[in-house]
């Protein structure tokens, strides 16, 4: 029976709201890697996983990331007695590498203290590191059917839209939280959730909405009101700070390029890098000063760009090729495996600037075009 029309100026009815979208849910769910098929129960180990790689990050990215994981650690406690370097080997390029640290001693909190079965219980879930109000929501819901509802961007969205809240975020997120919690049901709690990630990421987009297509169209009160391009509303976002430094690429003559690896906490924590000077608010005056030994330092035309979540970086790198690859400056990786020992992005980049530049990068235009 098809679920009865409604009077959009009403606004959505909780309970309309869920039949309606779960019955819209099981003929379009999206197929994703981590989900659970209809009959299945879904394992909480593969929920947790997505939603931690899912952490400000698109599924588009997560996929591969997710299989490749999932194919060398399959259960919690594969994941529990990897060696942390390869966990982070196998997350660069992810970012936001404290998940990375995180989802290990999580994994060995779940090992160790929990008999490598994750608690179902929300607060349970919220002791175990990286896992904070929403993630405990989503996988209470989704790997356990606790009646919670995690709310994330595509569900605040939704909400703003089907009960036409005008105020601005961040200001009303909490209002958005409550009003999106008041349509779970007391049964298939976690598949209303996915539907309505999957209403707002394919149906009720940031832009341009497919509102004709949309199950909820009826009982949405943007709408009725023709407001729902402009929502959700949001506070004008300040400007981005800007840091400065410069990046040294060491070329020994026997192939090899020096590294180093990253404080285990902060920004970047445990993750290899190029030697660089500071991040600073203004370039450094004297750039060479922070090389990490002597060469022939030549700046290449290349400068690196890169964006972080609450400050854009530029870098002048300079290349040298040096005699020999001793390892008292650091870790010496040979330069065609580089690419492939777990840098960030941001490492890639700066690598990459050396592209093209033969005997001026300081490889002797060794490396390989890819």
């Amino acid at each position: 029976m098809a679920p009865r029309r409604r009077d959009p100026s009403s606004g959505p009815d909780p309970a309309w709201t869920a039949r309606t979208l779960l019955a819209w849910y099981d003929r379009h769910a999206r197929v994703l890697p981590w989900r659970y098929r209809p009959g299945e129960s879904p394992d909480p180990y593969r929920v947790w996983l997505s939603e931690i790689m899912l952490q400000q990050t698109t599924v588009a990215a997560v996929r591969a990331y997710f299989l490749r994981f999932t194919e060398l650690w399959p259960a919690v406690g594969d994941l529990a007695a990897a060696p942390i370097e390869d966990v982070m080997r196998e997350w660069a390029g992810l970012g936001y590498y404290s998940r990375a640290r995180n989802l290990h001693a999580a994994a060995q909190q779940v090992a160790r203290d929990h008999g490598g079965r994750f608690p179902a219980d929300e607060d349970a879930l919220r002791d175990l590191p990286g896992v904070g109000r929403y993630t405990a929501s989503a996988i209470a819901a989704i790997a356990f059917g606790r009646p919670t509802l995690p709310v994330d961007g595509n569900i605040e969205r939704v909400a703003a839209r089907l009960f036409a809240v005008e105020e601005p975020l961040p200001a009303a997120k909490p209002r958005l939280v409550a009003l999106a919690k008041s349509l779970t049901p007391s049964r298939r709690a976690g598949d209303l959730a996915q539907a309505l990630m999957d209403l707002g990421a394919t149906i009720c987009t940031p832009k341009s909405p497919a509102c004709a297509l949309c199950p909820l169209n009826e009982g949405c009160l943007a709408y009725a009101k023709g407001i729902q391009d402009t929502l959700p509303r949001r506070a004008p976002k300040s400007a981005r700070p800007e840091r400065f430094g410069a990046a040294f690429l060491a070329f020994s003559v026997d192939g090899q390029v020096l590294m180093r690896r990253r404080p285990p906490k902060g920004l970047l924590g445990g993750m290899l890098e190029f030697p660089s000077s500071p991040w600073t608010a203004a370039a450094p005056h004297d750039p060479l000063a922070h090389a990490p030994m002597k060469g022939e330092w030549k700046r290449l035309p290349t400068r690196v760009e890169h964006v972080f979540t609450h400050f854009k970086l530029t870098l002048d790198v300079y290349a040298a090729r040096v005699g020999r690859a001793d390892p008292a400056f650091g870790l010496w990786t040979p330069r065609t495996e580089a690419d492939a020992a777990g840098l960030p992005s941001v490492m890639r980049k700066i690598l990459g600037a050396a592209d093209g530049q033969g005997d001026r990068a300081g490889d002797g235009g060794r490396r390989p075009r890819r």
